[in-house]
């Protein structure tokens, strides 16, 4: 509440009522000339006490401006000893607990007032601002009016451009219409109590109350009335010329830069974030997927800004000679041959033995060849569209959304994209309808290339970048979706083009330049886009292809249709199974047959989640069928490890396949391989063994410690466990707008550290335990999943185990959730139930001989919940949040 003094002098500045989270310290009240030479009083957040107690010398300033209808209290996570920088967060005027003066101040006022601040407060660099919503202008304004002491820039959620005639976001055109303006804003809270409800998760009931604690009375609101007033969207606005000058401005800012986003805004959405990359090219982004307008409240803005800062400015307060230091892991690596993305399929083209070939075969729905595309057409299609996609205004560096069921049309546009030097953003169907928007909308595309079905989602979900369809479609469709073009019609006239002598005329694309952005799973969270070079997906293809020993002359059955890619890229045909592409755990021994017969012998890659259900159908393969099989070379599954009884079955029904499963992840694949012989070679140990590392590529550990933190240490001895550490040519570049996940994978210099825990054994072969986040650190010990979850699948009828962690790191309690051979049924996850005794003792007597625990429960569902795309990784955190409501005895689902 606000003090009874405060209440007897509205006008004035009063330092603020105990907040949470603040320490009374830190508020003070400034008073400093405004824009019109009165003397006026502001209250503030300054940190400068606190770090002179610690006796910490301050490495700059952080200048932090709120927005409407904030104040200083959104920066008090800032004041923390890990930041050594002197944080000083502003009540602006009429707003928070700073003065009411009763004047209506425009945007330049607001700047110009916060110079007079600073200048009173003898303010000096190293500054780097941070703003957020409004603020994030202000601050903008008073980097521009004093860059001699601007050391960077900090923005989360705002904007610094409205184009004219472009319509407001919805909620601020309710705010700003005439007749709402005060009834929302002054007369009434709703403005603000609606901007609090924005937060996700919802806001802890005493900070919503120190959020309203300065807008108690009508009086006190009036700021935030004049404030929206003053969102200059109109030609004729008097802060549209403010606002012009700012967004010119900041593109000639040329220092460090960081944008934290939360993409759920409804006011400062993805477009804003878009307006200000374009035009601050070097910044560093991070969006925090799943946070709302109040970032600062919803996602841990402060521990990024102090990674940043760490790493942007070290210990002076000026930025590192060289710029930050997140190199790519790949430059620390032995490098692989270079490789011109689609060069194998202009070789096999002109080659007269090898142009007429099939590189591509598409099956119908009765597994039997529909369409097969020889090397020769793939070669012309893929340059006629490359040409059409040039001509059409695609350009180098311009990210291109291709969402194109597999075939020969995602490869043709796929390939044009990587000759042409366009950024081929990768995320198919099997992240779900969320996860797949969430994918598009947060890897900002310049163009959605996408059948019929992808476009509808695009018009209905809001999809950013200009549409292109596959087959041209009738005009009504068109308009209708929006589409500019269709690839059909950018082929033909890029042959007409070509006809006419103007071929595609452009070098093969720098190697260090962006090729593709690859998605993630998701299985550990929301997907992440992995962005590769053209020197890394070159390094990829290869670490695969060596690693698989894809023959080229007997080509590849991708059961798994992003790898569909990896063919022409070696030059080796592909086909992709007749099957759902969003269920790969549904394909079946014989459309795997089939499609193998459509190649002859080829190499055969499935996800994990398909092998049971080969192995379970193969009674349904006819004679054609089974001989079709029996010539499979080589097979190969990654995603998740396969331990060595589902290999052993699977060698029935391939019995000349060199059975690998290799390790890896979309940011780095291959990591490291190994074949049946190879498992049966090293025996039972803790994890799932997966081989030596591939060729180039380099493994180590970072250690841990008893509660499951890396300590620092890096190791290649055997039997040192802790996170998995990988080195190689073919690690991913960075991540798209997550630069803070970059740091911390890349938080070992030279190392991409993977968020798996393992050990090296005395043979150089890695086995793996799980996840780091699925460590459990129990008062016995450090113990990993899969040890657990090993143990219990050792007793007979368990099929599959997911081992949950249940209390406090340190003393943690293990759950165990089986699925039993009788009691599966496969699809979505079923909420479990108690186990009955008998399997209950019989597990809990594996998992402490195996591994000394003593199981808190055991329990059974019909089928354990698993990530979308692969249908094999079991969610442990979904498991463990189960567990937790359950064993408090609240009711709770998978």
């Amino acid at each position: 509440m606000v003090s009874a003094a405060f209440a007897r002098t509205p006008r004035a500045a009063a330092g603020a009522p105990e907040l949470p989270g603040v320490d009374p310290r830190a508020s003070r009240v400034v008073e400093a000339r405004d824009h019109d030479g009165e003397l006026r009083s502001w209250h503030l957040l300054d940190s400068a006490p606190l770090l002179a107690e610690r006796g910490v010398t301050p490495r700059g300033t952080l200048l932090a401006v709120h927005g409407n209808p904030t104040y200083s209290f959104l920066y008090r996570s800032l004041i923390r000893e890990d930041i050594p920088w002197r944080v000083i967060a502003v009540d602006q005027l009429e707003m928070g607990f700073s003065e009411r003066t009763g004047t209506e101040r425009r945007l330049q006022d607001r700047i110009t007032d916060l110079s007079l601040l600073t200048d009173t407060l003898s303010l000096r660099g190293p500054v780097v601002t941070v703003g957020h919503d409004w603020g994030g202008i202000v601050s903008v304004g008073w980097a521009l009016d004093n860059r001699h002491d601007v050391a960077g820039m900090i923005l989360t959620n705002t904007g610094i451009h409205q184009e004219l005639g472009e319509s407001l976001p919805r909620a601020l055109q309710l705010a700003t219409a005439p007749a709402m303006l005060p009834l929302s804003t002054s007369v009434t809270d709703a403005f603000l109590r609606t901007t609090l409800a924005l937060s996700n998760p919802p806001l802890p009931r005493e900070v919503q109350d120190a959020y309203l604690a300065p807008y108690r009375t009508r009086a006190r609101r009036r700021g935030i009335e004049t404030f929206v007033a003053d969102i200059p969207a109109s030609a004729n606005h008097p802060s549209r010329a403010t606002l012009e000058r700012l967004a010119g401005g900041i593109t000639g800012m040329d220092v460090p830069t960081l944008f934290a986003w939360g993409p759920r805004d409804v006011t400062f959405s993805d477009h804003y974030l878009r307006d200000l990359v374009e035009r601050v090219p070097h910044a560093d982004a991070h969006r925090f997927e799943g946070a709302s307008h109040l970032v600062w409240e919803d996602a841990d803005v402060a521990g990024l800004v102090s990674d940043w800062l760490a790493r942007t400015f070290g210990d002076a307060g000026g930025p590192r000679e060289g710029g930050d230091t997140l190199r790519p892991v790949s430059n620390y690596a032995q490098q692989a041959p270079e490789m011109h993305l689609g060069e194998a399929i202009s070789r096999r083209a002109s080659d007269p033995a090898t142009a007429r070939l099939p590189a591509v075969v598409e099956l119908g729905e009765d597994g039997e060849p529909s369409r097969e595309i020889s090397w020769s057409l793939l070669a012309q299609r893929t340059e006629d569209i490359a040409a059409g996609m040039r001509a059409h205004g695609i350009m180098p560096g311009d990210r291109v959304s291709v969402l194109i069921t597999p075939g020969a049309d995602l490869t043709a546009v796929l390939y044009a994209c990587l000759r042409l030097g366009a950024v081929a953003v990768i995320a198919d169907a099997g992240l779900g309808t969320d996860g797949l928007t969430r994918a598009v909308v947060g890897s900002h595309p310049d163009w959605i290339i996408g059948i019929e079905k992808a476009l509808v989602g695009a018009r209905t979900l809001g999809w950013p970048g200009r549409r292109i369809s596959v087959p041209q479609l009738p005009t009504v469709d068109r308009a209708a979706l929006g589409v500019d073009t269709s690839i059909a019609e950018l082929a033909t006239q890029g042959r007409e083009m070509r006809a006419l002598g103007a071929s595609l005329d452009a070098p093969w694309p720098d190697q260090d330049a962006d090729a593709a952005v690859l998605f993630t799973s998701g299985s550990t969270g929301p997907a992440k886009g992995a962005v590769l070079t053209h020197r890394q997906m070159g390094a990829m293809f290869a670490a695969v292809g060596d690693t698989l020993e894809l023959e080229a002359d007997r080509g590849l059955v991708a059961g798994f249709a992003p790898f569909a890619l990896l063919g022409p890229a070696l030059g080796a045909p592909s086909v992709v199974p007749s099957m759902d592409i969003t269920r790969p755990g549904d394909l079946t021994a014989p459309a795997l047959a089939a499609a193998v017969d459509a190649l002859g012998s080829p190499a055969v890659f499935t996800a994990p989640a398909a092998l049971r259900n080969i192995i379970d159908t193969a009674d349904d393969l006819d004679e054609t069928g089974r001989a079709a099989l029996a010539r499979v070379p080589s097979f190969f599954s990654a995603g998740a490890p396969i331990p060595a009884p589902l290999l052993r079955e699977l060698r029935q029904v391939m019995p000349a396949a060199r059975a690998l499963t290799p390790y890896g992840m979309t940011e780095c694949l291959a990591v490291a391989a190994i074949d049946l012989e190879g498992i049966e070679a090293a025996g039972d140990g803790a994890g799932v063994c997966v081989g030596r590392a591939v060729a180039r590529t380099e493994i180590a550990i970072a250690v841990m410690d008893e509660n499951g933190a890396t300590t620092g240490e890096i190791s290649t001895d055997p039997g040192r466990t802790g996170e998995i550490l990988v080195r190689a040519p073919h690690v991913r570049d960075r991540y798209l707008m997550l630069w803070g996940t970059t740091a911390k994978a890349s938080r070992f210099e030279g190392w991409h550290a993977t968020g798996d825990v393992g050990h090296l054994d005395e043979s150089g072969r890695l086995w793996v335990e799980g996840r780091t986040a699925h460590v459990l650190a129990t008062a016995d010990g450090l113990v990993t999943p899969v040890r657990v979850e090993a143990a219990a699948e050792s007793v007979p009828t368990v099929r599959r185990a997911g081992a949950a962690a249940v209390g406090p790191r340190g003393t943690q309690q293990v759950v165990v959730v089986l699925e039993t051979e009788d009691g599966y049924r496969p699809g979505r996850a079923r909420t479990p139930r108690p186990a009955e005794v008998p399997l209950q003792e019989a597990v809990r007597h594996a998992v402490q001989q195996a591994t000394g625990l003593e199981i808190a429960a055991v329990f059974t569902t019909a089928s354990l919940p698993t990530d979308i795309r692969h249908n094999s990784k079991i969610d442990r955190a979904k498991l463990s949040a189960w567990a937790e409501q359950t064993l408090q005895g609240r009711k709770a689902g998978l």
